[in-house]
């Protein structure tokens, strides 16, 4: 392709050493992952990587706990369900890298969107007023897609119908559809409305068949969004080559989060990603804009690449909170193993691994060792490059506190080992 990027490598099916084989779902937050390929950062940093690209998270997984794959873009909250065996598929990973902040719209349709929009009222409550409105006519619950059970979406969408007093079990119907999929059925009325990231919100704007509601940064400021993660045993055997991808990866953030080179970056999104979508479709998120049916809307908070490179441990365990608050992990669940993907990845010294039987059997004991922790991976790659190391204090953020759910279960939160980090402690 023209422009900076020089033409994409052979597919992987053609060459007998792989390297790397990281896949991805073809999203914005993807960006990272195929700027690194498309500028040569992975071959600059001594890291042979292969890309290749998916059509459900499912599959991702699978391919990736299965050894089809060695990492993978990943949502947050993916990590925790394969530690766990959530689904029927367990494999013990590491986090080296975010891959980015924000970046999901909640989309309704059009007649759904006005009812919630042109009532003046919070968006939650315009919805939870057009929740109660069914119900008291007879028509069935709306319902809404998000990508994945174990997904940021999922658990963002039922924080925020919570917020409202509404039960996301009981008032609404949740399903999963693979994100490519969402605009076309909520343009065939097969859902009312889907969370997703970009640029599927914007490409139903641009057909007609939905509305932008709302942001996921609207819902928790900056949230943690999409992870780079490889498995265990990648992490032990190939340890220079991941530090050499985790640098390219957050040397990519950098270039991505450079205004100057946004115009490259989408249309390098759309050749490699998204070649069936319109440009305006592929550039808005990159833009930090949405489309709306007579202009756009600048996000106050947008997706953003670089300030998400770190993975922190402490947002992993408010999602692990979330899914214990709504009963999707097994009572008793070892936290120790839940979060084992993320240990160290505060950029803190080496601590002592869990000593729980089931942790060990994920992370076994020779590869304990702090050499092999995220942290220290990302602290290599990080030097590597000049990316500064944060303080052991990283940036607060915090979802807004909700209204209480007075029918539903409390939740009580471990404490966190950030003390800074402030994470509420329950939505009940």
């Amino acid at each position: 392709m023209s422009g900076p990027f020089p033409s994409p490598a052979a597919p992987a099916i053609l060459d007998p050493d792989p390297g790397l084989r990281i896949g991805f779902i073809p999203l914005t937050d993807a960006a990272p992952l195929l700027v690194a390929e498309a500028l040569g950062l992975f071959r600059a940093h001594g890291a042979k990587v292969t890309l290749a690209a998916e059509h459900s998270w499912a599959t991702l997984r699978d391919k990736l706990a299965f050894g089809a794959l060695d990492g993978a873009h990943l949502l947050y909250p993916m990590p925790i369900a394969m530690a766990l065996g959530l689904g029927g598929v367990r494999a013990g990973l590491a986090v080296v890298a975010g891959l980015g902040i924000n970046g999901n719209t909640l989309t309704l349709s059009p007649g759904l969107a006005a009812e919630v929009l042109d009532s003046g009222l919070p968006a939650a409550v315009g919805f939870a007023r057009a929740v109660r409105r069914r119900a008291r006519e007879g028509l069935p619950p709306l319902r809404l897609a998000v990508v994945f059970a174990y997904s940021s979406h999922h658990y963002l969408v039922r924080y925020w119908l919570a917020s409202a007093g509404l039960d996301p079990d009981r008032d609404v119907e949740l399903t999963v559809v693979p994100p490519p999929l969402m605009p076309r059925r909520l343009a065939e009325g097969a859902i009312d409305g889907f969370c997703a990231g970009e640029p599927w919100g914007s490409q139903a704007v641009l057909l007609g068949a939905g509305r932008i509601t709302l942001t996921s940064g609207e819902i928790w400021p900056n949230h943690p969004e999409k992870v780079l993660a490889v498995t265990a045993a990648t992490a032990r055997a190939a340890r220079p080559a991941v530090v050499g991808a985790t640098a390219a990866v957050i040397e990519a953030a950098r270039w991505l989060d450079d205004p100057a080179n946004t115009a490259a970056a989408a249309a390098l999104l759309r050749e490699r990603a998204f070649p069936d979508l319109p440009e305006d479709a592929v550039a808005c998120a990159l833009t930090g804009r949405i489309p709306l049916a007579d202009g756009v809307r600048r996000l106050a908070y947008p997706l953003r690449f670089r300030p998400a490179t770190l993975p922190q441990r402490a947002h992993a365990a408010w999602y692990l909170g979330r899914m214990r608050r709504w009963g999707h992990v097994p009572e008793g669940a070892d936290e120790a193993v839940a979060l084992a993907a993320w240990n160290g990845a505060a950029a803190t010294p080496a601590a002592t691994p869990p000593s729980s039987s089931r942790a060990a059997s994920i992370w076994p004991s020779s590869i304990w060792p702090s050499s092999i922790w995220p942290s220290s991976i990302w602290n290599e790659a990080a030097a590597l490059i000049g990316e500064p190391v944060p303080g052991a204090t990283p940036v607060p953020v915090t979802p807004p506190p909700l209204v209480p759910v007075p029918s539903l279960p409390a939740l009580s939160l471990p404490a966190l080992s950030l003390p800074a980090l402030s994470l509420p402690e329950t939505d009940r």
